[in-house]
């Protein structure tokens, strides 16, 4: 996967999307890229290039406006003010026609990265926040706490949807970055929870490494605590060639790597295999290393559901720190040694 970590902030403009209103309300300057606004808008921007839920799209063949009019931008034969109220007005009209999409400011990037020129387009949904309101009744100081439904999200607050597209090249394996996180609201009618990659994007999320990877990795788990949740030694032996694999590996075969581990049990697998297809993981995948890194990195243990570990890589294989020890019924020890101090929290 690409991983952005440099990013350029060139112009952004920001507009009003208030479904209370009957109109947007439109920016005609582009916003003054002081200190405090940029490191705002760059810490956003950076926040959402390293989020788990960032995904590859590809646009849709048919006819489509935000793609036209980013690619349009992008070549150079328009300007951001007049592309970003374009994408401003398409996404209010949107928005009106159905009840459930929250108001917002659109914000609208031109950016530059180590993988060169894209164009952000982030929706800032309003945030509840609280001032003070003070009155004076009867010769006598009222302070009150009011609440305030138009603030914008904190710099350390995720963006729920978000789009970072690039210039269209032959040779592209995809034309853009998407993060479209749902509610989670069980009333939310269908158009209302796809409506920004299917409707307002014209898109389509096609898998990447990353995306692959975290799927084996989640999907194994899910088999290893369906089948062996009562055999902690064999569950171990799983979760260390799987992680054995991860490390050393640039790609993963689903059958070599089931071979390793079930050996002769035939049924175990078929099992794994079919199991994992289903998921689908094709027969073998490239890994994302660099996730593969980071998740490795530090383990959380769940205990027989009453004890947490939290575990480093480097001191989980350190036997002079920390040690599994089998006991040969399906039940292992876990065994931390040396310990030299302890907080409790």
């Amino acid at each position: 996967m690409e991983y952005i970590n440099d990013v350029t902030i060139n112009e952004a403009i920001i507009h009003v999307l208030d479904n209370s209103s009957d109109t947007v309300v439109f920016n005609e300057v582009k916003l003054e890229l002081n200190d405090e606004t940029y490191e705002y808008i760059l810490k956003h921007i950076q926040k959402c290039f390293k989020d788990e839920e960032l995904k590859y799209a590809v646009f849709n063949t048919e006819r489509n406006l935000t793609k036209e009019l980013s690619q349009e931008y992008l070549n150079g034969t328009s300007d951001l003010v007049s592309v970003s109220k374009e994408f401003a007005n398409q996404l209010f009209v949107i928005m009106k026609s159905n009840g459930n999409i929250p108001s917002c400011d659109l914000l609208t990037v031109d950016l530059f990265t180590e993988y060169g020129p894209m164009l952000g387009i982030l929706k800032m949904d309003y945030v509840k926040n609280y001032t003070h309101n003070i009155d004076v009744v009867d010769n006598k100081v009222e302070i009150n706490i009011i609440p305030q439904f138009i603030g914008l999200p904190s710099s350390g607050q995720k963006i729920q949807k978000c789009a970072f597209i690039k210039p269209i090249k032959e040779e592209n394996s995809f034309d853009l970055m998407v993060i479209d996180k749902k509610s989670g609201k069980k009333d939310e009618e269908e158009y209302g929870s796809n409506y920004f990659i299917n409707n307002y994007l014209g898109c389509k999320v096609i898998n990447n490494e990353r995306d692959l990877t975290k799927t084996f990795v989640k999907s194994a788990e899910k088999w290893t605590q369906k089948n062996l949740k009562d055999n902690a030694d064999a569950a171990e032996i799983m979760r260390t060639s799987i992680k054995k694999r991860l490390k050393e590996d640039d790609s993963i075969d689903i059958n070599e790597v089931s071979e390793e581990i079930f050996g002769e049990n035939k049924e175990a697998k078929e099992d794994f295999v079919e199991f994992i297809k289903k998921q689908g993981i094709e027969e073998k995948i490239d890994l994302d290393k660099q996730w593969v890194e980071n998740k490795i990195k530090r383990t959380r243990l769940k205990i027989d559901k009453d004890i947490d570990l939290y575990i480093n890589e480097e001191t989980y294989n350190d036997a002079s720190r920390f040690e599994i020890k089998r006991n040969g019924d399906g039940t292992i020890n876990m065994i931390i040694k040396q310990v030299r101090n302890y907080m409790e929290k």
